[in-house]
């Protein structure tokens, strides 16, 4: 079997991580997470959202964050837009200080769009119309997510024709890139596979990625499966940090040091330095009180005491 020789992780900690905690996180907090990632070797990361911060408090410095970052030629800094006003909150800085990317989003799974926000699946692919055209009017590339590609909190299983539904959808309004995301962390290999080949109906190789949470221990097996498809491009989160708030005990992206761990492991390539990666999450967990979700960083870490 032949697996992509090189993979590209987009990390996602600073928004996906941070959004549903608590406890307030600083923008320096989170400009310096970006800063360690960038040292760490990731050439893509998400840095914060562009939403209600009555709906998420937690980014309602998105502006402060973006203003603060110390950018690096060559990386992607990309940030999630709901609407319209979110986009134009986003450009509403000095050039200098725009995303290169945006994300939209839109759900597999109609109850889970409804609960989430508050309509259809094509009505939520609708209201991105108008984001995306402007978005890429001024060259800034547009990526979308599926979430709850193969399953809902609320419908249960989700079948791969949904995903190639909403991936057909969104090829259409101009999306650029689909993200296939097990939201709340449900899928086994097999369904993963099946959601990314319904993605690959509409998109190429080179504009697919996977998203998996390890709610169910399932990230790694996932991946895998998603390697054995040609994926090359994944989302993660440094430490295991962040959930999904709509969906109740999806408690975790997979975390970025478990699954550079698995690639360099298979001779994949990352560009990633695995310590530096270690180092950036131990950095956040400290600031949220608590310990790295990440066992190959807990593994690394109990190997520097002894």
């Amino acid at each position: 079997m032949s697996f992509p020789t090189r993979v590209r992780l987009v990390d996602v900690s600073p928004r996906d991580g941070l959004q549903n905690e608590k406890s307030p996180v600083s923008a320096a907090v989170k400009t310096e997470l970006v800063g360690r990632l960038e040292l760490a070797g990731l050439q893509a990361i998400e840095v914060t959202s562009f939403v209600s911060p009555k709906w998420v408090p937690q980014m309602a410095d998105n502006a402060q964050v973006m203003a603060g970052l110390q950018r690096r030629p060559g990386i992607v800094y990309s940030v999630l837009v709901p609407n319209m006003k979110g986009l134009e909150a986003a450009l509403a800085a000095p050039r200098e200080q725009w995303p290169d990317e945006v994300v939209v989003f839109g759900a597999a799974s109609e109850a889970f769009s409804q609960r989430n926000i508050n309509c259809s699946i094509a009505e939520s692919i609708a209201r991105f119309e108008p984001v995306v055209q402007k978005a890429r009017e001024l060259g800034i590339h547009v990526r979308g997510a599926i979430s709850c590609a193969v399953g809902c909190p609320y419908e249960g299983d989700v079948a791969p024709e949904r995903v190639e539904q909403v991936a057909g959808l969104m090829k259409a309004i101009g999306v650029q890139h689909v993200g296939v995301a097990d939201t709340i962390g449900v899928g086994t290999p097999r369904k993963v596979q099946q959601a990314l080949e319904a993605a690959l109906r509409h998109y190429g190789l080179d504009d697919v990625s996977g998203h998996f949470h390890d709610t169910y221990g399932q990230a790694l097996a996932n991946t895998l499966a998603a390697l054995e498809v040609g994926i090359w491009q994944y989302d993660a989160s440094v430490a295991g940090i962040g959930g999904c708030p709509y969906a109740k005990g999806a408690t975790g992206n997979v975390a970025t040091e478990d699954v550079v761990y698995l690639l360099h492991g298979m001779g994949i390539e990352t560009g990633i330095d695995l310590d530096r990666l270690v180092d950036a999450g131990v950095f956040i967990s400290e600031q949220l009180g608590r310990g790295t979700q990440s066992r190959v960083a807990r593994a690394l870490l109990n190997k520097r005491t002894l």
